[in-house]
């Protein structure tokens, strides 16, 4: 995945260049295992655009590689090549660039990206809503594009990771890891990801240990939700500390109350007393899920054991961080990060930084010392007790947070600051984007004067966002 950040200085209401950065590792992530999981294509590249001249704004940019999200799958119809192909094969498919050294990432990143900015740009232009001009400084760019930015950690940066459960190579549909081929074609298979250097050797020890425990429970794994089964994926988080979360979710189907606690003990004896207690879990979540995926709201995280919450340290803050909330995937990457959204930014103490799908509140937290205030919003509520949580811990006490859609909290919210003082935006969207409310309600409020947007995915929708 690649993370990217636009910086917009907005007077008035004028088109908002904004690829969806993805503030989660650095711009260049681009390690040498580091891309995104079940990806059959390159991920978007990331790098820094700097100084786009549009129509008198300066678009300023920020790219950062960092990792796709995992899909659900289903089940494979056949199986094919030798054993000793399975581990290069998924390597090719969650990390493409592997058998390139860092330094040639780097490169093959950064020409994809200048590619995705010409394409922009001609865009743009098409659309003849706003005239670009070339940067001196860059040739056939609108905007300077900077070098990426190379992440502090290569190998084992990941502090969360999803395992999905289906058929292996060898058959066996109790098998945890990452999936290979395609649904259209019938030939998915799940190969265990123990050679991946982008995952800790912590999160694919749990994810072992878990195959363990599915091969030896009488439950059939749930790979296709009308065929029956329970046991789904795994997700692992872990902080610099080795701290680790276990969440696992599974399938209720048509078990009763009473079975469905026996499930729940067996896994939590396992883990505790048993086989899996090598992996000296802090905490460990079950959740039954009868969709692809549920937020807390819909489906409680049950704490089976352990503490409720993982922390993670960030630019000398204490971050908590909670079963269901966002935090990004590497955390010396995401420091890197914040410190160049402030850079980018200019917020200052005549400033107000409103930090839209803030998340846990990382990006606005760590910038409170600079701001006169900070306003956070966030769909996910497991979130925003977290932010507040880590505000009071912290002794933070100019943010407040907001829980709820972006789109419905925004023009309310920025209708209350109008003429009050200027506002600096921060924007980072999940992979569906902004709401076109959104970008109306940033659009008509004139009293923000700069937007930065981070964006892990540059085309598609981070497409529609800037035009819009």
């Amino acid at each position: 995945m690649s993370v990217c950040l636009w910086m917009a200085g907005i007077r008035r209401r004028v088109l908002v260049h904004s690829p969806r950065c993805f503030l989660s590792g650095v711009a260049p992530f681009s390690k040498q295992l580091l891309l995104p999981w079940g990806a059959r294509q390159l991920p978007g590249w990331s790098r820094l655009f700097l100084d786009t001249a549009c129509q008198g704004n300066f678009v300023h940019v920020i790219a950062k590689n960092c990792q796709r999200g995992q899909k659900h799958q289903k089940k494979p119809s056949r199986l094919g090549p030798p054993e000793s192909s399975w581990q290069e094969r998924l390597a090719d498919v969650v990390t493409p660039l592997w058998r390139l050294s860092y330094e040639e990432q780097l490169k093959v990143k950064f020409e994809a990206q200048k590619k995705i900015l010409q394409r922009l740009e001609s865009y743009l232009q098409m659309l003849q809503r706003v005239k670009v001009t070339a940067a001196a400084t860059s040739k056939e760019l609108c905007c300077l594009l900077h070098p990426i930015i190379p992440s502090p950690v290569i190998n084992g940066y990941r502090n969360k990771s999803t395992f999905s459960v289906n058929r292996g190579p060898d058959g066996n549909p109790k098998t945890v890891g990452y999936y290979l081929g395609t649904w259209r074609d019938g030939n998915v298979v799940c190969v265990q990801s123990s050679h991946l250097k982008n995952i800790p050797e912590k999160h694919n020890q749990v994810a072992q240990y878990y195959e363990v425990f599915l091969r030896q429970s009488p439950l059939e794994p749930c790979l296709l939700f009308h065929e029956g089964g329970h046991w789904r994926e795994l997700t692992v988080r872990t902080n610099h500390q080795g701290h680790t979360m276990a969440i696992v979710t599974f399938h209720p189907q048509e078990l009763s109350q009473e079975e469905l606690c026996v499930q729940k003990e067996a896994i939590k004896e396992f883990f505790l007393r048993g086989p899996g207690a090598v992996c000296d879990l802090t905490s460990l979540y079950f959740q039954e899920s009868t969709m692809t995926r549920c937020s807390h709201q819909q489906s409680p995280y049950q704490l089976l054991f352990g503490e409720p919450y993982i922390f993670e340290g960030l630019l000398g803050l204490k971050i908590r961080i909670s079963p269901d909330a966002f935090f990004q995937v590497n955390t010396a990457g995401a420091e890197m990060l914040y410190q160049t959204v402030g850079e980018l930014s200019g917020v200052n103490a005549n400033t107000i930084l409103l930090d839209i799908c803030c998340g846990t509140g990382a990006i606005g937290l760590s910038l409170a010392q600079h701001a006169s205030q900070v306003l956070g919003i966030e769909l996910v509520e497991q979130a925003v007790e977290d932010a507040r949580w880590t505000a009071a811990f912290n002794g933070i006490t100019n943010c407040e947070f907001h829980a709820g859609r972006a789109e419905k909290i925004l023009p309310w919210l920025l209708k209350s600051k109008e003429g009050v003082q200027p506002v600096v935006a921060v924007v980072n969207p999940p992979r569906a984007g902004l709401h076109h409310r959104v970008v109306q309600a940033i659009r008509n409020c004139r009293a923000i004067r700069t937007l930065v947007f981070v964006s892990c995915k540059l085309h598609g929708e981070t497409t529609r966002n800037i035009t819009e």
